[in-house]
């Protein structure tokens, strides 16, 4: 399997995720009604889609 490097907007999309999961761990803000370790693992799996994927 070839990897490759994530397009910009799939990376910003994955960052922006993270810094959401990051918030309440904080205690600046609780934005989204999910925990934090489900939110950084989807950032996570959008990153790792980003690598797998050629073009995603």
């Amino acid at each position: 399997m070839k990897l490759s490097a994530p397009t910009t907007v799939l990376f910003v999309i994955s960052v922006v995720i993270a810094v959401l999961a990051l918030l309440p761990v904080l205690g600046v803000a609780s934005v989204v009604p999910i925990s934090s370790f489900w939110l950084m693992a989807i950032a996570y799996a959008v990153l790792a889609i980003g690598c797998l994927f050629k073009g995603a």
